[in-house]
């Protein structure tokens, strides 16, 4: 997908009278690249819509209106888009006691190795390993909030889009191994934004 540009950005003051009505539109365009990863991940899968609003937002809540600090914020959020054959992902780990996020992070750490999109099942299966930020990575510490991507070969994107192909994610860490299948509307939305990228 291309990069987001300034001139496709709403200034401040316009942002401010439609940002309920923004909201209410990503919070529904997001529902359908939303999808859990068992009860303690979630993934959103991001695309030009998504980032937009993420930026509209950043510059709204920090009132940044000069030019060089808008670009700079859209350089930080158009390294999250999609490229070719890719797929972009923020990944939220749920921790909802507060006392247990560093425990549960702690024994998550390694999750970087343990992600991954799975294209077919059985003798067909296809295992497209996530590729984390190395920007957010440490050895010995995990953020609750990665950004990951997918990318794809194009036999792997035709099969994505083919509806008779099972799609799963796959998180196979010792502390926590999940399945999870893309629903039928995620696929959906994800495989339309593959033929635009």
């Amino acid at each position: 997908m291309r990069p987001l540009l300034a001139d496709e950005l709403v200034d401040l003051h316009s942002y401010a009278s439609l940002r309920s009505d923004f909201r209410r539109a990503i919070i529904e365009h997001k529902r359908g690249r939303r999808m859990a990863v068992g009860d303690r991940v979630t993934l959103v899968f991001e695309d030009r819509e998504t980032l937009r609003f993420q930026v509209q937002e950043m510059l709204f809540v920090e009132r940044i209106g000069d030019p060089e600090r808008i670009q700079q914020e859209l350089d930080v959020y158009n390294e999250l888009m999609p490229g070719e054959r890719e797929l972009s992902a923020t990944l939220f780990i749920e921790i909802t006691d507060l006392a247990s996020i560093r425990p549960e992070l702690n024994r998550l750490v390694g999750l970087d190795e343990h992600v991954s999109l799975v294209v077919g099942e059985g003798e067909n299966e296809q295992v497209v390993a996530a590729r984390f930020d190395p920007k957010q990575m440490e050895e010995d510490r995990l953020s609750a909030v990665q950004y990951i991507r997918f990318v794809l070969s194009e036999a792997q994107a035709a099969r994505f889009e083919d509806p008779a192909t099972p799609l799963s994610i796959r998180i196979d860490h010792p502390a926590y191994a999940v399945e999870a299948e893309i629903s039928p509307q995620v696929r959906a939305s994800l495989a339309a934004g593959l033929r635009r990228a």
